[in-house]
């Protein structure tokens, strides 16, 4: 059984909002056993109680993982989500889900991972009728701990084949996370000692979106991270570290991504720190 001992605690990165003005909101992450830890990254639990509260809308940012998710109303194996993520959190409600690692669902998939980029699978279509009483377990269930050891003796017992392949992809996407300085798919490629058309291969089977999207994501959730640890350098120096030219190409993806400009960003947080 997954206990308490084994949480993950490691700050999250890519949650827009992280402390709510009402209500309360409880998110956990469980590390899987060593076997399944070629596949899975975390397990996570997130809870809310908006009860006698206006709701909240939680926003995260897309990362180049794969995720098994069961909530109160609805389930699903879901694709890399390219955009901002956003959800109304109202009354009690809760998300279960498995975080795999990049490249980890590729095995349990069978195809490219690229064909599900963008969409919903319902379980039934990856793990047959078995899929569906997973979630009636999971629904059932009233601890994180409980469901993370019920969805880990599920996938044990479809436990893959070593494939070398997910390991590489994995230690690309863990390079690019690890080194803010890795700004271009040359450099990756470079990196990895591997042609630029392969690792494009590699990414298309095995993450399910590109190198350079991999990087461009990975360079604003560090300036996310740098903003909400209180960063007080300028934003053309933040622009400059993080790649970019100027400070105006730096804005643009920023808000494309985010949702408002990085200025205005940083002033939610300090709304939200003074309540």
């Amino acid at each position: 059984m997954i206990g308490k001992t084994r949480q993950v605690d490691t700050e999250p990165r890519g949650i827009l909002v992280p402390q709510f003005a009402a209500g309360s909101f409880r998110h956990e992450r469980l590390a899987p056993c060593a076997e399944l830890a070629a596949f899975v990254e975390h397990y996570w639990f997130v809870g809310w109680d908006m009860q006698g509260h206006p709701p909240q809308q939680q926003e995260t940012l897309p990362h180049p993982n794969v995720h098994l998710v069961v909530e109160n109303d609805t389930d699903g194996v879901y694709g890399v989500h390219t955009a901002r993520y956003t959800k109304q959190l109202a009354g009690q409600g809760f998300a279960f889900g498995v975080k795999f690692r990049p490249g980890g669902f590729r095995p349990f998939l069978g195809r490219a991972v690229a064909q599900i980029a963008d969409r919903r699978l319902a379980l039934c279509e990856v793990f047959g009728t078995a899929g569906e009483e997973l979630v009636h377990q999971v629904r059932r269930a009233t601890e994180a701990a409980q469901r993370a050891a019920t969805a880990e003796a599920f996938l044990l017992a479809r436990l893959p084949k070593p494939d070398a392949d997910v390991e590489r992809a994995a230690a690309l996407v863990a390079a690019v996370a690890g080194d803010p300085a890795l700004l271009t798919v040359d450099a990756l490629a470079a990196q990895a000692v591997m042609d630029k058309r392969a690792l494009q291969r590699l990414f298309q089977q095995y993450v399910g979106v590109g190198a350079k999207w991999v990087i461009k994501r990975y360079r604003m959730h560090e300036a996310v991270a740098r903003l909400q640890g209180g960063d007080s350098g300028s934003l053309a120096q933040l622009a400059l570290d993080l790649g970019y030219f100027d400070q105006a190409h730096f804005i643009k993806d920023f808000a494309a991504l985010v949702g408002k400009p990085p200025g205005e960003y940083l002033r939610q947080l300090h709304r939200a720190a003074e309540r």
